[in-house]
Order: structure tokens, then sequence, then C-alpha cells
């Protein structure tokens, strides 16, 4: 579908002001058909049409307004449970157990995933703590899964999977284990889903917490900004996250180059934590 230059740029200025993402011109191909859905409920056929539609009042009862679905209908929410097991695994395998050490005063441990999508990420994680229940009996786990998508926040609080979404990234043991086959798809365990919550929020604007994180997952989403954007994102991540904390950025992401805020955590793919002066988190070996 030929997208005009004008209605282009329009697109591409609404998404950078509602979620700081750039409208790349590489990206400019699949604009059509990001928005066929919504081409189809108005009964639109191109952008053109759209973009004139954009200052109108069209907002359905219980829906967005038609700017925000079309923010909404352009965002990658590609996601899938345990995503990038190999850098997942540190998770639990040294990353949870040295947070752990740190917090076995308060025996709290919060946890923010900025750009959760759908949710699979958070249950992911809900899952790593309900499977060691032993290990953390009497701590309380708090984690928040935020996104700017009103559409994937309500999927993820919902907690409802097809078949194919679960199959991705799970065993038949952990979908047995912490999901329940229903007539409208497999749905999280409510053990699960009780260390969880969910809420829309933009990762520029100030952090979803007046307390800071002890650990804060944001993949793949700083992919989509460019420098000043990133380097905005980064100042946010870095004022949520505690002086111990730790941020895992996507395995093609880095802090190098990009930010002042952050430097990597030795030995610790992916891992990252804050640059201030009283902020040196000791590397502990955890076996």
């Amino acid at each position: 579908m030929e997208v005009s230059q004008a209605s282009y740029q329009i697109i591409a200025d609404l998404l950078e002001a509602r979620t700081g993402q750039h409208l790349t011109e590489s990206r400019r191909w699949r604009v059509g058909t990001a928005l066929s859905g919504v081409f189809r409920e108005h009964g639109i056929t191109n952008v053109d049409q759209l973009v004139c539609l954009l200052d109108l009042p069209m907002r359905s009862p219980g829906k967005p307004d038609l700017s925000q679905q079309v923010v909404e209908a352009l965002l990658n929410n590609e996601t899938y449970f345990f995503r990038d097991k190999p850098t997942f695994d540190q998770l639990p395998e040294n990353i949870l157990p040295e947070i752990a050490e740190r917090r076995k005063d308060t025996k709290r441990i919060s946890i923010w995933c900025a750009g959760c999508s759908t949710g699979q990420e958070v249950h992911s994680l809900a899952m790593l703590f309900v499977d060691s229940a032993d290990r953390w009996k009497d701590w309380t786990i708090e984690i928040l899964g935020t996104d700017v998508s009103h559409r994937v926040i309500n999927a993820a609080r919902n907690g409802v999977y097809s078949q194919f979404e679960v199959q991705r990234g799970l065993g038949i043991a952990q979908m047995l284990r912490h999901f329940e086959e229903t007539s409208q798809g497999w749905q999280v365990h409510e053990a699960t889903r009780a260390l969880s919550r969910f809420q829309q929020h933009n990762l520029l604007s100030e952090p979803p917490s007046r307390h800071r994180f002890d650990l804060i997952l944001c993949r793949n989403v700083l992919l989509y900004f460019d420098q000043a954007m990133r380097e905005r994102a980064f100042s946010r991540l870095s004022s949520a996250l505690a002086d111990d904390g730790v941020l895992m950025l996507g395995a093609g992401e880095t802090v190098v180059g990009q930010t002042t805020a952050f430097r990597p955590l030795p030995k610790r793919a992916s891992m990252y934590t804050v640059e201030r002066a009283s902020a040196r988190i000791p590397h502990t070996a955890v076996s």
C-alpha cells in the first residue's frame, strides 16, 4: 500500500509523541499492513483517509480513541515465555540469588518489566518463584508489568493464551503446572498470577512507583528509540532502580556508547547496574 509522505510523517510524529518510538524509513513498508485492522473497523481503505479522521471524536465505549488505536497497531508486541532462555536463565541461577542476599533483612524483592507486551515475561518470572516456593517462603515478591499499549495490558491481566502462545518457550510439564485449559484458551493459574500486577505506562514518563526496584527488565524496547529518546529512557530507568539493583536489557542491546547512567555488570550478559558514586555492586559468587 502506497503511503504519501505527508501522511507517513503525521503517523510517525504521532507514534513518537505517544511512545518515544522512531518510525524509520525502513519500517515504512509495514505501516499499511499494521493498520489493516484499524481500516476494517472504521470502514476506510488507506492511510490518507485515516489521517483525515485522526482529529475527529471517534471513541467507542470502552475502547481507546482512534489515534491510540493507530499507535497500538504500530507497536511491535513480539514476546514469548522465557524469551532468550540462555540470558533469562541468569535470573534464577545468579541474579535473583544475589539480590536475595542483599535483601535478606527485608525479605522483599520488587521487579519491574517495562514494555511487557501481553505479559509472558512477567508470568515467566512469576513461575520461577512459584517453582521454588520453599526458597521464597515468607518473602514478599512484587512483579509489575507495564506497557504503553492499553490492549496488550488487558491481555496480560487476563492471562489467557492460545495453544501457539503457550507452546512458545514452555514445556508440557510447565504448561500443566502453571496453566488450566479453558474454552477461551490456556489460563495462567491464580497462584502464579497473584505475584504480578499490570498497568498502562509510558517508559518516558515518571517511574510507575515511588519505591525503587531491585530488578528491571527492559528488553528490546529501546531498539525503536532514537538516541535522544534512548538517553531519556535510560535516565528514567536509572531513577527507578535501586543503587544495588540490576537492569536487564535484550541480548542485542547495550549501554556502552548509549548512556552514562549505567555500566555493565561483570560476568553477567545483558545485565547492568546504575553508575552513581554510591552505587558499586560487589560481584557476588552464588553457587
